[in-house]
């Protein structure tokens, strides 16, 4: 699995698996995720993604997330060990796979945000995130 990263030096691809970056590269397009499929109204919202009724909301609360399982009707506060974030990204292909993004490090879920791991590279100031 891989992600795109956009910073602000260019857009970095990142190994998930071992945890490599692959980049900057200068032939690599961003390809920002899918809108959310509901359009959440929180306060401090600062970043959102979404598959299928699953949506997350990074807030500039603590803590930073908010996860909706109906489409944006219910939420409940997940990431209350993650640090501020800046953006999120839901894989189409499996909701429970997540990105979040921090100012220069990614955190991987594979449950759908109940359960984080960092990786160990650090980015320059992390702009957005997506699934590659």
């Amino acid at each position: 699995m891989r992600a795109s990263v956009l910073t602000g030096e260019g857009v970095f691809l990142v190994d998930l698996e071992d945890e490599s970056v692959l980049g900057p590269s200068a032939d690599a397009e961003f390809e920002p995720p899918p809108a959310p499929a509901a359009r959440p109204f929180l306060p401090r919202l600062v970043a959102a993604s979404g598959a299928g009724s699953t949506v997350l909301a990074v807030v500039d609360a603590r803590p930073p997330l908010l996860i909706s399982h109906d489409a944006g009707r219910t939420w409940k506060g997940s990431g209350h060990g993650l640090p501020p974030g800046h953006a999120v990204a839901v894989s189409a292909d499996n909701p429970d796979d997540v990105l979040y993004a921090a100012r220069n490090r990614l955190y991987v879920s594979a449950d759908g945000g109940r359960f984080w791991r960092a990786l160990e590279a650090e980015l320059p100031d992390i702009e957005a995130v997506a699934w590659a």
